[in-house]
C-alpha cells in the first residue's frame, strides 16, 4: 500500500502519560468497538491490520476476538509508541501481534488480509479515502474494513449547559481542530466510503453517557496532553480554574444537576470488500 497521505500532527502527543490516558479511555470505548467488529464479521483465526496504533489498545482487542490462530499486524509511526505497545502485548502475552513502525500510507502486505480496522484514526489524516483506497489491496475479496471516528457536533450541544464541562469539551474541540484533526469525521464515513471505491457501509452512532468520575477525569487528563497548545490569554483556563481540582469540580457540577454527559461520541462504520 502506497498512498500519498501523511498524517496530521498528533496533537496530543507520545508521552507516557498521554498513552496511559489512551489506555483509561481505550475501557470506555472498546466495548463498542469490539461490538462493531464482530458484527462486521470478524472472527477467530482471521488476519486483521490494524492502522493507528497508539497504545495499542484496539490491536490487544482484536487479538482477543481473533485468537491464537489469528494474527494482528498493528501499524503506528510513532516509535515511542510502537515501544510502548510491543511492552503492553509481551505483558499481557498476547503471540498473536505485531507492531509494524510506518506511516498508515506506507503499509506493505505479504499476504491479503481479512479485515482492516481502525479507531480515532482517520480523522488525522488529510485524505482518508486514499488511504481506504489503498486498503482495497490488502484486503481480500469479502474481507471487511470497518472504522470508528469522532463526532463532536452532537457532544457540544449536550455539554453546553454545564458551564465547567462545556468549557472544557469547547477548549479540547477547538484545540483539535486547530491541530488539523477532523473533529465531525464520523458521520462523513459512508462519502468517505464511497470515495476510496467500498460498498455502503453499516453505520451506527453510540454516545455513552455517565456522571462518573473516569469521564471527569479524562476530559481533564486530555486537556493537560493538549496544554502546550493553549494560548496563555485564552478566557476559557481562567474559567477551568487550576486543573488539580478541575475533575472533582466537574463532577459537582455534572451530580448537582442530575445531568448525564458524554465524553465523546462515536460512529462506526463497516462493509466489505467486494468479491
Amino acid at each position: 500500500m502506497d498512498a500519498s497521505n501523511t498524517a496530521v500532527g498528533y496533537a496530543l502527543g507520545n508521552t507516557d502519560t498521554e498513552h496511559a490516558r489512551l489506555e483509561r479511555q481505550a475501557a470506555q470505548f472498546d466495548p463498542l468497538t469490539e461490538r462493531l467488529f464482530r458484527e462486521a464479521g470478524i472472527g477467530p483465526g482471521q488476519r486483521v491490520v490494524e492502522l493507528g496504533s497508539g497504545a495499542g489498545d484496539v490491536a490487544m482487542l482484536v487479538a482477543r476476538i481473533v485468537g491464537p490462530s489469528g494474527e494482528v499486524v498493528g501499524v503506528e509511526r510513532n516509535a515511542e509508541s510502537v515501544a510502548y505497545a510491543c511492552a503492553r502485548v509481551a505483558k499481557a502475552g498476547l503471540r498473536n501481534v505485531r507492531f509494524t513502525h510506518s506511516d498508515v500510507g506506507q503499509i506493505r502486505g505479504e499476504k491479503p488480509f481479512d479485515a482492516a480496522v481502525g479507531r480515532f484514526i482517520l480523522m488525522f489524516l488529510p485524505d482518508p479515502a486514499a488511504v481506504l483506497r489503498s486498503l482495497k489491496q490488502l484486503v481480500r475479496p469479502g474481507g471487511v474494513v470497518a472504522f470508528q471516528e469522532v463526532y463532536w457536533d452532537v457532544v457540544l450541544r449536550l455539554g453546553a449547559e454545564l458551564p465547567l464541562n462545556s468549557t472544557t469539551l469547547s477548549l479540547f474541540h477547538s484545540t483539535m481542530q486547530d491541530s488539523g484533526a477532523n473533529t465531525q469525521l464520523g458521520p462523513e464515513l459512508r462519502r468517505v466510503y464511497h470515495a476510496a471505491g467500498l460498498p455502503a457501509p453499516n453505520m451506527y452512532l453510540e454516545m455513552p453517557l455517565s456522571n462518573d468520575r473516569d469521564y471527569a477525569r479524562l476530559k481533564v487528563d486530555a486537556l493537560r496532553s493538549l496544554r502546550s497548545r493553549f494560548a496563555a490569554d485564552d478566557p476559557r483556563l481562567t474559567l477551568l480554574g487550576d486543573f488539580d481540582t478541575l475533575a472533582q469540580r466537574m463532577e459537582d457540577e455534572i451530580a448537582s444537576n442530575h445531568a448525564a454527559v458524554p465524553w465523546l461520541a462515536v460512529v462506526g462504520a463497516w462493509t466489505k470488500i467486494p468479491a
